[in-house]
């Protein structure tokens, strides 16, 4: 998102081949965006869905674009998003994009599941954790590099945080082991 530009939200749905489960998750999108790409791998005689006329027309119509993947990695646009798009959920977009302004880098890897969603909470817990890895502090102290430090270290969502006196934090075994595992934030 560029400053001072109103955001454009583009979501991308992938899957290996094209399925209605594809366009379903393009619908359950549709009112969070502004454009909504479905990519898949083309089927190898290319006479597979992409190329289903009526495939394509549903795609049309709900104002999906499609992207084809070749075996040789050279992506095709088969449609664009052209069609007025469906009516939008203000309430969801808006989460969508405070979430995006609050989370510093990109430090999902796509079509990953066995690590967790870093959200922008979850990078603010482990900006506090790295900073209680030295040694027992104050969330007033941790305030500067997480703006939600007191709320993180209060509530203890991911049980990372001990609390040896009052108003006092410090960092648990379960903590330096997420350390461990996960991507350090600026």
């Amino acid at each position: 998102m560029s400053e001072g530009d109103p955001p454009v939200v583009v979501i991308g749905e992938m899957k290996l081949t094209f399925t209605f489960e594809l366009v379903l998750q393009g619908v359950d999108r549709a009112g969070v965006g502004d454009e909504v790409w479905l990519a898949a791998r083309l089927s190898r005689s290319g006479k597979g869905r992409e190329s289903d006329a009526r495939f394509r027309n549903l795609c049309r119509r709900l104002g999906f674009g499609l992207l084809a993947v070749a075996a040789n990695d050279e992506v095709h646009v088969l449609l664009s998003p052209c069609a007025p798009s469906p009516r939008r959920d203000p309430k969801r977009r808006s989460r969508i994009v405070e979430e995006h302004r609050r989370r510093r880098g990109d430090p999902n890897a796509g079509g990953g599941s066995r690590r967790p969603i870093m959200t922008a909470y979850r990078q603010q817990a482990l900006i506090c954790a790295a900073a209680l890895a030295a040694g027992p502090s104050r969330p007033r102290d941790l305030k500067q590099r997480a703006p939600d430090a007191a709320k993180i270290l209060l509530n203890n969502v991911y049980g990372w945080f001990d609390r040896p006196g009052r108003g006092l934090y410090a960092l648990n075994e379960a903590g330096r082991a997420a350390l461990r595992q996960s991507p350090q934030p600026e």
